[in-house]
């Protein structure tokens, strides 16, 4: 990497950050809009930070970069746009402390106290007749609906290739399905971050996934909940599959992706 004192005339108009391995592409206008805030000092030239470029010529930022998606929201529209139900608030406020965006922070404040960011509602418990049979009757005023599980997953091997499986590795769990059904059964565990669309919860995704990488974990949750599971496939693995950087090649020879159905009547 490359450092470069922070000067205004050595900034394009158009500028490509990489934040914590997140890419971004941005005018220099929006990162200077709040002066005095860090990204206003930093790229409008007022202050002696030196930063890096990345391999790729990006201006590297070693903050969250999920998170830095609504920083740049806040700097563009000059007001905080938030998808329901956002679970990282503390976080999101701790970046925008370290940003010096002070107007962000009372913003993300008042938003939770006025219960627009309220937690989801406590877990709620099937009755035990509904526990003890798959087929009993939901009980009332739960939605009906179906959520799928999938994953990518490999095996960990030992020196010794197959004859030392030591455990099953995942990367992921994805979950897809109704936005509200999805909150409802996994409540906090559920990652939001990677969902780009906003607004009602009426709708359908597949980009969120969970906090956790515990299977088992997910369908206890989903058993709980009065869903069943209904269907299930799965790929073979990746023989021939290519390498990927820091893989070892028996893992990468036993990649494959599974899916479950479950269903809730």
């Amino acid at each position: 990497m490359s450092e470069v004192t922070a000067r205004k005339a050595d900034f394009p108009e158009i500028v490509e950050l990489n934040v914590g391995g997140v890419f971004y592409t941005t005018s220099l206008t929006t990162l200077i809009k709040e002066p005095s805030s860090l990204l206003g000092q930093i790229f409008g030239g007022e202050c002696s930070i030196k930063l890096v470029k990345d391999s790729k010529g990006k201006y590297f930022i070693d903050r969250d970069g999920v998170l830095f998606r609504y920083i740049l929201d806040f700097l563009r529209n000059q007001k905080i746009v938030l998808p329901e139900n956002f679970h990282e608030k503390d976080r999101l406020r701790n970046e925008a402390e370290h940003f010096k965006l002070p107007e962000m922070v009372k913003g993300i404040t008042a938003t939770y106290l006025s219960g627009r960011l309220s937690p989801v509602p406590p877990h709620k418990v099937l009755p035990s007749a509904v526990q003890n049979s798959v087929h009993s009757t939901i009980s009332e005023g739960r939605t009906c609906g179906v959520i799928t599980l999938g994953y990518r997953g490999t095996f960990a091997f030992g020196r010794d290739g197959l004859a030392d499986v030591k455990f099953r590795k995942l990367s992921r769990i994805i979950v897809c399905g109704r936005v509200s059904l999805c909150r409802e059964v996994f409540k906090d565990t559920l990652n939001e971050s990677r969902d780009p669309d906003r607004g009602c919860s009426d709708r359908y995704t597949s980009r969120f996934f969970l906090k956790h990488s515990f299977l088992e974990q997910a369908f206890d949750m989903l058993q709980e909940e009065g869903f069943r599971l209904i269907g299930s496939c799965g790929s073979g693995t990746n023989n021939a599959g290519e390498v990927k950087p820091g893989m070892d090649t028996e893992e990468a020879k036993w990649q494959h992706y599974n899916e479950f159905i479950f269903e809730r009547r």
